[in-house]
């Protein structure tokens, strides 16, 4: 590497916490300002930890897909959830990682999918049934309830939404990470109370993951089904797959598998809500390509619908930053990264640059329309290269199999503020309902306009 490759500029934090404080603060605004003022690779620090912002696209794929073998999921993410899913598919590396992915792959595999979408449609229509005309519905808490439902049905083969130790630990695996408040930056460790809520809540899921696959091994084989929950069962049973391992997979997809779907599900009919030109469209799309009811078939021709999905994913990622870390000195965008560096990657900043969106702010699913001119790691909401989400095209398809529900049926304006506060927690969570008011559909009157 050439001697006059330089380290990455930054603000100079406070002694000890580093930038702390500004990244408790305001962390959407912290990596907006940094990326303004310092540039799209720029350096920081919080308590001692050196850390770099990789906002550039092009150094995003390079560290996501290029150069992917040099940077690892490092010790920032594997310290915080490790107690969660340290041995799962989201947190694992090296050969463990690839063991996992190939394990899990075929309950992701698109023919199986597709067997999945009459279990989405029928949750869909199951919410959809218990609203009413000039009702005003928290979209986040109905999106959430479905897509927990969905998981539970098409994963594991049971109605997880019964009990609710996983809703409740889910709450207290946000609260322990919501970095608004400035304990999220301190170790797990200490014994705060959103620490020891998180602790309990998280040994009563994992206690309810080991008595759902100990059902299942009740089973004989050929009577499972193959679910994702089977399929584990089977690798466990032929000492492929450790107890731990199965636990934390499970945890994994039942949090982050139905909390990201329920978020990108929010943001998208918080859009549809302010944009009833948008509404119609896919009303259109929705009712030429799907008649009476939405089908696999029909998904891949929901194009105008695909593209509202990518525009609100774009304004809103549910995922919004990645972290990883370099396991050898690199060069990004011109300046040298050192060996052990914390890499982190937010999609937020990315998302909404003006250097590669027009217009950022703006909410425009037509500019993911045709050959669009942003490079392709300007948007990267489920990340990429050999390690971007298994669950991408599960959670795509399910979007689209539940908006094409509720459209089918209601339209809807919004009925809460049109920006709403934001909170950083694992996931772009809403700071306080997102709410809209329903109208159903009066066709023949459509029809008359």
């Amino acid at each position: 590497m050439s001697s006059d490759v330089t380290y990455p500029p930054g603000p100079r934090g406070l002694p000890v916490i580093g930038n702390t404080v500004d990244l408790s603060r305001d962390i959407f605004a912290f990596f907006e300002e940094l990326r303004d003022e310092h540039g799209r690779v720029a350096s920081y620090e919080v308590f001692g930890t050196d850390a770099c912002m990789i906002a550039h696209p092009d150094a995003v794929q390079q560290v996501l897909l290029d150069d992917h073998d040099a940077f690892e999921k490092g010790e920032v993410l594997t310290r915080n959830l490790a107690d969660a899913m340290g041995e799962g598919l989201f947190v694992t590396g090296g050969e463990q990682w690839q063991n996992q992915r190939t394990q899990v792959q075929p309950a992701f595999y698109r023919n199986r999918l597709n067997t999945y979408v009459p279990e989405m449609r029928t949750t869909a229509e199951e919410t959809v049934e218990q609203w009413r005309d000039g009702m005003v519905v928290d979209v986040n808490h109905w999106m959430t309830k479905t897509t927990m439902d969905v998981l539970g049905r098409t994963l594991f083969g049971v109605d997880v939404t019964e009990n609710p130790v996983v809703s409740e630990a889910s709450d207290a695996i946000l609260a322990r990470f919501d970095t608004s408040r400035f304990w999220s930056f301190l170790p797990d460790r200490l014994p705060t109370p959103t620490n020891r809520r998180y602790r309990r809540k998280l040994d009563d899921l994992q206690t309810f993951v080991d008595e759902l696959a100990q059902q299942r091994r009740q089973h004989p084989p050929e009577n499972r089904g193959d679910d994702l929950l089977s399929i584990l069962v089977g690798f466990l049973e032929a000492s492929e797959l450790t107890q731990e391992e199965l636990r934390d997979n499970m945890v994994t997809f039942l949090f982050a598998g139905h909390e990201t779907t329920a978020l990108g599900l929010t943001y998208t009919l918080l859009c549809l809500a302010q944009h009833p030109e948008e509404q119609a469209a896919l009303r259109e799309e929705i009712d030429t390509v799907c008649g009476e009811a939405v089908a696999a078939e029909d998904l891949p021709e929901l194009e105008q619908t695909e593209r509202v999905i990518d525009e609100a994913l774009r304004l809103y990622p549910p995922v919004y930053m990645f972290f990883r870390e370099a396991t050898r000195d690199v060069e990004l965008e011109g300046y040298h990264i050192p060996e052990g560096t914390t890499l982190v990657l937010p999609q937020w900043a990315v998302h909404r640059d003006p250097a590669w969106w027009d217009d950022p702010k703006a909410f425009c699913p037509d500019r993911f329309a045709g050959d669009t001119d942003h490079p392709e790691y300007a948007h990267f909401p489920f990340g990429g290269g050999p390690r971007h989400c298994i669950g991408m095209r599960f959670a795509r398809m399910e979007m689209k199999t539940v908006l094409a529900t509720i459209l089918s049926e209601y339209t809807f304006e919004l009925a809460s503020k049109p920006n709403p506060d934001l909170v950083a927690s694992t996931n772009l969570k809403p700071g306080e309902p997102i709410e809209i008011e329903l109208h159903e559909r009066d066709d023949t009157e459509e029809v008359v306009q």
